[in-house]
């Protein structure tokens, strides 16, 4: 592997990610590189895992999303586990290799069997990690067996590091817009609601507040309501 090419290509993608306006753009950026950057890599995914259940995003092919499938079913495989690995373990536990499926018999042997009549021959599954929180595991697949070398894994580990700086990034900057909206919205709600029934700032913010516990429903979510209907029933 030409190092100096893939720092070059690292930094370009580096403005790239920056430029990119949502979670989601984000991350099909991101697995459409590792299919570019990392020696041997076919597909990529990122499979986020809930409890059980198993989120697949940005597949740059269908396998990606059968493989994940699979993990599913069985509840084993390496990008499963290292979807659920948590950034309070080593390090040695936060990227999972099959070099040849089918000679992988001893940590996941029913997902290396069902992973060889996909077409798969090899993979690796990194931790998606920062110091904060953990989003899932960025997974590079091959066809043929033996395809990922050293060089392969510490390229993957590299971007996976450098995604998961891009992801929280991205997640911040949605999560500070959609703040900024609900933020927003419950202000023209509570102003509807001085004008129409002569409240005080404080009172029209009771109002909405009091109407959220009683209904269980979200503060923004009345403020939305009062907002498209001009109050509340």
């Amino acid at each position: 592997m030409d190092w100096r090419v893939f720092a070059q290509e690292m930094a370009s993608m580096a403005r790239d990610l920056l430029a990119q306006d949502s979670v989601e753009t984000t991350l099909e950026r991101i697995t459409s590189s590792a299919t570019r950057l990392v020696e041997g890599c076919d597909a990529a995914g990122v499979l986020l895992l809930h409890g059980t259940r198993v989120e697949s995003l940005a597949a740059t092919h269908d396998l990606v999303v059968q493989s994940d499938r699979l993990q599913e079913r069985l509840e084993e495989g390496p990008c499963f586990d290292a979807a659920r690995a948590g950034s309070g373990s080593g390090a040695q536990d936060r990227v999972f290799r099959i070099a040849d499926v089918t000679a992988e018999q001893t940590r996941w042997p029913a997902y290396a069997a069902g992973a060889g009549d996909l077409g798969l021959g090899s993979m690796m599954g990194f931790l998606l990690y920062t110091e904060d929180e953990e989003f899932g595991a960025l997974n590079l697949y091959a066809k043929r067996p033996g395809s990922f070398s050293q060089d392969s894994e510490t390229a993957g580990w590299l971007l996976a590091s450098h995604a998961a700086v891009a992801v929280s990034s991205a997640r911040s900057h949605a999560q500070m817009e959609q703040a900024m909206a609900t933020r927003h919205t419950i202000g023209e709600a509570m102003g509807i609601l001085m004008g129409s029934h002569n409240l005080s700032e404080k009172q029209a913010f009771d109002v909405l507040r009091r109407y959220s516990q009683e209904k269980n429903v979200k503060l923004r979510e009345v403020a939305r309501l009062v907002c498209e209907k001009g109050g509340l029933a």
